[in-house]
């Protein structure tokens, strides 16, 4: 029986750090539930992982934060650059959200005291407002796309930040519906969209990639980041 109880934790804490596979602050991997887990997805073509404004957003928000501990998971999709696909394109957001989703509620399950904050950069920005909102893209079977958040995990998400989202008449053109917050988190929501940046002010045009491509050096990641730490429920006193 004690060789029993003593597996408990071990499991948790192998579990919690699959979660947070990505984590690097020393004082966050020592705890397999981080006080603050970050789910990001990253924009198209960057490399896996939170991508360049993920994770300025994140370092900010372990230097705001601190001594909270930070978790970082990198969404797991595609983040294709291959508009022209139609559905198959589609499809690709479409993992994103499961992954996103599934992440959420698996570190729920483990973690219920972890405040989580959901954010995504770009075509990432559209994954985790689809996250949000619960919204069927054109042509996807709805059994593709997890259900919403139940309100239990759901309480959980403190914050959703979300940079240089795609916005405008082009989004039908890829079948993406607007991608809008969901009701439930849209108290809890920011959405940065840089001057200039055509991508999240209505239209993929001529112009974008400068001031789309800047949000790592622009000062809305720290902007974000200062934004979840208000929104952050106070922790219990140490004992």
């Amino acid at each position: 029986m004690v060789a029993v109880v003593g597996l408990v934790p071990r499991l948790l804490a192998a579990m919690g750090l699959l979660l947070f596979p990505l984590s690097v602050t020393p004082t966050a991997s020592a705890d397999p539930c981080p006080d603050i887990g970050v789910a990001f997805a990253r924009g198209t073509a960057e490399q896996p992982g939170p991508g360049a404004a993920g994770q300025r957003f994140i370092d900010s928000l372990r230097a705001q934060a601190f001594p909270r501990t930070v978790g970082m998971y990198g969404v797991n999709y595609p983040a294709s650059a291959n508009f022209a696909a139609g559905p198959a394109f589609t499809m690709n957001v479409v993992d994103g959200v499961r992954d996103e989703a599934n992440h959420v509620r698996g570190v729920v399950s483990v973690c219920p005291q972890t405040q989580m904050v959901l954010g995504g950069y770009s075509q990432g920005a559209a994954v985790t407002a689809l996250v949000t909102s619960g919204i069927v893209p054109a042509g996807v079977s709805p059994e593709a796309l997890p259900p919403p958040l139940p309100p239990d995990v759901a309480d959980n998400v403190v914050a959703v930040v979300l940079f240089g989202k795609p916005a405008g008449p082009a989004l039908p053109k890829y079948g993406v519906p607007a991608l809008d917050v969901g009701p439930v988190y849209a108290g809890r929501a920011q959405e940065l969209c840089a001057p200039g940046d055509t991508v999240c002010s209505g239209g993929f045009g001529p112009g974008s990639g400068t001031a789309h491509v800047q949000y790592a050096v622009n000062g809305m990641a720290d902007q974000a980041a200062a934004f979840a730490v208000s929104r952050l429920v106070a922790l219990p006193a140490p004992v």
